[in-house]
């Protein structure tokens, strides 16, 4: 899940002297929400499709609007999340260490990448889980869902407090009460869930975890 094995080329990082009107064409073609620029052969930043709208001449007349954004190539995927929730992106620079452009990779590269596994792939239920901080163990938790004879696809913490920790699951169909009833013997609260064994519903539940993973 390096990002370097993820890389697409097919991008171009512009100049401070290249016209806006030719990035904004490449922009649409690409559909994509940001430009790149190099400076004296380096990675400079990025420019949001917004700024390029009403604006003419060259990029140069741009160059305040530039956002510092881009990720290592040896980063592991899951590094890039952050970056495309902060900066509204759907694509994010990568650079060497030396910060030469070296390519880009996609949100929709990342999501597809993310959906083969069984947090994102199995049909099953969610629940949301809240414990004391100086309680918590991801251990047990798993330990309380395959207990009761059910499968532990996966889990992250949705939420973290000075005292408390939500931590959000995803698990198989069976045995759903028995779960409520462990958890709640063990002084876990649940505070949200949602069952569902529909096919119907799997892209639903896949994107609701991916805006989860980006929210953190």
């Amino acid at each position: 899940m390096f990002i370097k094995d993820y890389i697409s080329k097919d991008f171009p990082c512009f100049s401070l002297t290249d016209s806006i009107e030719s990035a904004r064409d490449t922009l649409e073609d690409f559909g994509y929400s940001h430009i790149f620029i190099k400076k004296s052969h380096h990675f400079y930043g990025a420019i949001a499709k917004e700024f390029l709208d009403e604006a003419e001449g060259t990029l140069k007349n741009l160059e305040h609007q530039i956002e510092r954004f881009a990720i290592l190539e040896d980063n592991n995927i899951m590094d890039s999340i952050r970056l495309f929730y902060t900066f509204n992106s759907n694509i994010i620079p990568v650079i060497n260490k030396s910060e030469k452009y070296l390519g880009y990779i996609g949100c929709e590269d990342v999501f597809q990448d993310l959906s083969r596994y069984p947090l994102f792939s199995e049909t099953g239920a969610m629940l949301t889980v809240e414990t004391p901080v100086k309680k918590y163990s991801m251990t047990e938790i798993a330990n309380i869902v395959e207990s009761n004879n059910s499968k532990f696809y996966g889990a992250f913490i949705s939420f973290m407090s000075d005292e408390v920790i939500h931590v959000t699951i995803k698990i198989s169909n069976e045995n759903l009460g028995s779960i409520d009833e462990t958890f709640d013997r063990y002084d876990y609260r649940i505070v949200e869930k949602y069952y569902s064994d529909e096919k119907t519903d799997l892209f639903k539940d896949r994107f609701g975890f991916f805006q989860k993973f980006i929210e953190i």
